[in-house]
């Protein structure tokens, strides 16, 4: 499998008063990388989707943000990936994931959806052989508190933490994107562990 990123679509739901929920930390991330490589987002409308594109090193790499709503996130990706037709290969995803402690970043080539409803609609959409860029945001301890959980803004000092997390996921992203997965997760991983 390829592991060239030529597209970064983050998670998330679009109205303001989701905006810091732990939710939307796929376009926490997304945001970061736009302001960093000062990229503008643009509605796009037969996409049904916010897009902008950024060049990181020699490789411009499309930036999406879903206006869908989570659980609908599939349909917008697959539009822009038919599109530009860009191979599934070489998207990243970013999202919150509710099985990593907060404070934890860690990369993943494919798999399944873990329960989230954004990644369930890509996969149904898409297929599974697209990298991930998870953020943890930690549990709530019951499965049946989880969706009032991530549609929730983090206590003051988890959100701090996030914060950290969210620089720490767009730090690895030229790793990732001039030297590829290996790298990229080798680098980040070992990090964390050393932390």
């Amino acid at each position: 499998m390829s592991t060239q990123v030529s597209i970064i679509a983050g998670l998330g739901n679009p109205e303001e008063r989701y905006a810091q929920t732990l939710h939307n930390a796929g376009f926490w991330i997304v945001d970061e990388i736009a302001r960093r490589w000062d990229a503008r987002f643009k509605y796009e409308k037969r996409f049904g989707a916010d897009i902008g594109k950024v060049t990181i090193g020699a490789n411009e790499v499309w930036l999406v943000k879903p206006q869908s709503y989570m659980n609908l996130s599939g349909g917008p990706v697959r539009a822009i990936l038919d599109y530009y037709r860009l191979p599934l290969e070489q998207l990243l995803v970013a999202h919150d994931d509710i099985d990593l402690p907060p404070g934890t970043v860690r990369l993943k080539r494919s798999g399944g959806h873990g329960g989230h409803n954004g990644l369930r609609d890509l996969i149904q959409h898409c297929g599974k052989d697209f990298t991930r860029l998870r953020i943890g945001v930690g549990h709530p301890g019951q499965k049946n508190q989880v969706t009032g959980y991530v549609l929730k803004r983090a206590a003051g000092d988890v959100d701090a933490i996030l914060q950290k997390s969210v620089v720490e996921a767009v730090d690895i992203i030229p790793v990732l994107i001039e030297r590829g997965l290996d790298e990229a997760m080798k680098a980040l991983h070992t990090k964390s562990e050393q932390q």
